[in-house]
């Protein structure tokens, strides 16, 4: 049984109470509107706003099947942008959208002085896979059409297993992305080893949790080896533009960012690592009262401007162990 006292400090502790407190013990069992309900109060408390010079415009994008897809632009007040970020929200494929994330996309908007888009993916159950893959698709689509600017993909939990699909998907794409920043992602990792197990029962995210929102997203069907699903299932990690991952220690999906980067290392693709000491699942909104996470979410705005200007400041190792999955 890990110890998460000994783990987690004080003012994490802090976080994860103040994020509870929103949270009845047994909201999984409610309705998808009852814990949407409940997750969009959660948002509001913890927004903190617009940087100054950001500003946001929210458009309407149209996908091939013919439904409207809301996008949030952000533009920050400085020289023109060197690169857009395509930002994709967590929330478990179930919850979430251009509000719960807002302020995160505004900051690094003016951190980055990147432009930055954040998509509002279609969501489950009333859609199942792959509605938010190919929504996201599209919203790339539309990036690559509207902007001649090197394009970032960049997401978190959720978010970062859609960003990893986008990538996967368009790696021949003459507007190919330079590269990704992928924070607390699942990405379809063996959930019989490694930090599954030893943080089953995590603080802010259990196995249980991670359960329910698979079947929700699949309604029960079998996407084990889809691509757009599980990007770890891809049998040619080549060719993938270089690529950042940052995950939390106290979170049963840490793994899957050390596996993620072991199998691209292996294909000879760029890839960095990093688990964040007694963080938790969900850690970006703890980025104004948590110094741990106030330096992680520091370092993932500086990866995304590396990434955009095309540097990279991070070693590789000559050697690796591939598909630690």
């Amino acid at each position: 049984m890990t110890d998460y006292r000994t783990l987690i400090d004080d003012e994490t502790w802090a976080f994860i109470d103040r994020t509870n407190s929103f949270y009845p013990p047994d909201t999984i069992d409610y309705t998808i509107d009852q814990q949407r309900e409940v997750y969009n109060r959660m948002c509001r408390e913890f927004f903190t706003g617009y940087p100054d010079g950001v500003t946001a415009e929210t458009k309407f994008i149209k996908a091939a099947e013919g439904h409207e897809i809301p996008i949030r632009h952000y533009r920050a007040e400085q020289n023109a942008p060197q690169a857009v970020v395509l930002y994709s929200h967590g929330g478990g494929f179930v919850v979430g959208g251009l509000e719960s994330h807002d302020d995160v996309c505004a900051e690094i908007c003016h951190r980055t002085g990147y432009d930055v888009v954040s998509v509002d993916y279609r969501l489950a159950p009333e859609h199942k896979h792959p509605a938010s893959f190919n929504d996201c698709m599209t919203a790339f689509n539309w990036v690559a059409g509207t902007f001649d600017l090197p394009i970032v993909l960049a997401g978190d939990s959720a978010g970062g297993n859609l960003s990893a699909a986008v990538a996967h998907h368009t790696r021949s794409h003459p507007r190919k992305p330079v590269g990704q920043m992928l924070i607390y992602p699942g990405l379809g990792g063996d959930i019989t080893r490694g930090s599954y197990v030893t943080h089953a029962e995590a603080p802010m995210l259990t196995m249980r949790d991670l359960v329910f929102y698979k079947d929700i997203r699949t309604g029960g069907k079998d996407h084990s080896r889809d691509i757009s699903y599980v990007p770890l299932s891809d049998p040619d990690f080549s060719d993938l533009p270089p690529t950042i991952v940052i995950t939390a220690e106290c979170d049963p999906l840490s793994s899957d960012g050390e596996a993620y980067r072991d199998v691209l290392l292996a294909a000879g693709v760029k890839a960095w690592w990093h688990e964040d000491a007694g963080l938790v699942h969900g850690h970006l909104r703890a980025r104004h009262s948590v110094a741990r996470a106030r330096e992680s979410f520091s370092r993932i705005v500086e990866s995304i401007r590396t990434l955009g200007s095309k540097e990279w400041g991070h070693p590789l190792p000559a050697e690796v162990n591939p598909g630690r999955q």
